[in-house]
């Protein structure tokens, strides 16, 4: 679990994040949602330690990392997982490469150990057969998969994700929804994504912070969504006609 407590992050005289309250629960895909420009990116950013806040608390499992020392940040770091929105993977390296790579760097096991364990991440993510193939040669959806099986090829606690189905088509958003949801389950992680994909907040939602203008707007479930007298999330939601006109399908209600 991990849990935020008053947390202010300022740049300069500009406020991006104001008093920040939330849980982000073990087993379950945590969703941050919001416009560009709301703060959601600087929390995440703040939670890995990418950023360090003004003021406040990122507890993990009750320790408090804002307060750890760099070493022992490199080792807290060791047990989170991260999916960039790019894939970020190495063009030089083949898939099975590509996956190894934080074993490599960071774990003790012998050679035929480390191979092992990548080839069982990549059978995870149904990529078994392309672990020779180098990124250039696989799409854009199985780019994703390769760097969700590096992400955990450390057995991490925690998976943060930042918009992982940037630059993908519909169908194959789904299955890497599909996938994440599954692993979150499955290792029991504490999995964040910071996503504008309105199918995976309805789809994969089981705790999601919507934050506005740098405070947390609502928390909920995707099934509470419909629901919502909150207007900043309804309008944030429900944003095209195609939608609204559903929300008033299911609920009666206007958007």
């Amino acid at each position: 679990m991990i849990e935020v407590k008053n947390l202010y992050k300022s740049f300069g005289d500009k406020e991006v994040l104001k008093g920040i309250n939330t849980v982000f629960e073990d087993g379950k895909t945590n969703l941050i949602i919001g416009q560009s420009g709301s703060g959601k990116t600087v929390l995440m950013k703040n939670l890995v330690g990418l950023f360090e806040p003004t003021s406040g608390q990122v507890l993990y499992d009750g320790r408090d990392f804002v307060q750890m020392s760099k070493q022992e940040k490199v080792l807290m770091r060791r047990e989170m997982g991260m999916i960039f929105q790019s894939a970020a993977l190495f063009d030089s390296l083949t898939v099975l490469e590509n996956v190894m790579f934080p074993l490599d760097m960071f774990s003790s096991m012998t050679l035929r150990e480390r191979k092992e364990r990548a080839m069982y991440c990549l059978d995870r993510v149904n990529l078994i057969g392309a672990e020779h193939k180098y990124p250039g040669e696989i799409s854009g959806g199985m780019q994703k998969r390769v760097a969700i099986a590096r992400a955990i090829s450390l057995n991490p606690k925690y998976l943060f994700c930042d918009e992982p189905n940037s630059g993908l088509d519909p169908k194959t958003s789904l299955v890497i929804d599909d996938l994440l949801h599954s692993i979150t389950q499955e290792f029991n992680m504490t999995t964040i994504i910071n996503t504008h994909d309105m199918n995976s907040v309805m789809g994969i939602g089981e705790n999601i912070i919507f934050i506005y203008e740098g405070h947390k707007e609502w928390q909920g479930v995707s099934s509470e969504i419909m629901n919502s007298t909150n207007k900043r999330l309804t309008d944030f939601i429900f944003a095209s006609d195609l939608l609204k006109e559903m929300r008033e399908a299911v609920t009666g209600q206007k958007a």
